[in-house]
């Protein structure tokens, strides 16, 4: 597997799994209990989630959720991002990473302290991405998108995707050693199989992804509406436990880095797992 640094981190095989810390600027969020969009609590909430263990702080200032009407501006998004940017940058020891689709807020972020991009669209709702991503020579997790034009079953199509995405990569000059792929959970909602269905098979099947591609693997699946709909519970605040059960799945089928509202939780049930395999192969020997 290609092993991606991160400001001197290194994500992939045999590295512990990184945590990642998500921090929502944008009130049209579909977990309402997360968006912070005063100074004061962002700046608090990024204090929280370092000391809680997060390794990534990911700033997203507009709602990507697929089942929601959440369009604003580039300038409005960019706006909110530098702004969240801008307050904790000088308080936090971690890496930012910049959640956009935008290459015009990518760049802004970039260039204000944040040291990755995430792109869930995977270079494909802005054109300007992927060159913007290979000028800047900064890491990248690219998502997969619209696997509705595919044939197969959902991994198969997520993995024909991120092919297309990959290949966007490739003519850009990105270099691979700076590419983490994302199935993108939660963002599939196609005609002929049911969406909580998909993501459950996107988890069961995160090997096959990492062997398609031999790239480190982020998983997003905190309080996610799959989650809500298999335990019949509406409410993402209620979510928790949920969420920790899905991410042990990630966790143990190969994951590199999880994205999660609840840093501390996500921390303790992975270097649980860690532990557990690592003691289980120590008394193997």
């Amino acid at each position: 597997m290609n092993i991606v640094n991160l400001a001197g981190m290194e994500i992939g095989v045999n590295e512990p799994v990184q945590i990642q810390g998500v921090i929502n600027l944008s009130p049209e969020s579909f977990y309402k209990s997360s968006v912070k969009t005063g100074p004061g609590k962002i700046l608090q909430t990024a204090l929280q989630q370092v000391k809680a263990g997060a390794t990534i702080i990911d700033i997203g200032a507009k709602s990507t959720a697929p089942y929601l009407e959440t369009q604003i501006s580039t300038e409005e998004e960019t706006k909110r991002a530098l702004q969240g940017i801008n307050i904790i940058i000088d308080e936090i020891k971690k890496p930012i990473s910049i959640d956009s689709t935008s290459s015009v807020v990518a760049k802004a972020a970039i260039e204000s302290g944040a040291k990755m991009i995430n792109d869930i669209s995977g270079f494909n709702e802005d054109q300007k991405m992927a060159k913007i991503t290979a000028d800047l020579d900064v890491p990248v997790i690219i998502g997969a998108w619209n696997i509705n034009r595919f044939k197969g079953n959902p991994t198969e199509r997520v993995i024909e995707a991120l092919k297309g995405s990959l290949k966007k990569a490739e003519e850009a000059g990105i270099n691979p050693n700076k590419i983490i792929i994302d199935p993108d959970i939660g963002f599939h909602r196609i005609d002929d199989f049911k969406w909580y269905k998909i993501d459950a098979h996107l988890l069961m099947n995160i090997q096959q992804m990492i062997k398609a591609f031999n790239q480190p693997i982020c998983i997003g699946l905190s309080r996610k509406s799959f989650i809500g709909h298999i335990l019949d519970i509406k409410d993402p605040k209620e979510r928790l436990f949920g969420s920790l059960g899905a991410t042990s799945i990630a966790v143990l089928h190969g994951a590199n880095i999880i994205r999660t509202h609840d840093v501390k939780e996500t921390l303790e049930t992975v270097r649980i797992i860690e532990k557990i395999i690592s003691i289980g192969k120590e008394l193997e020997e």
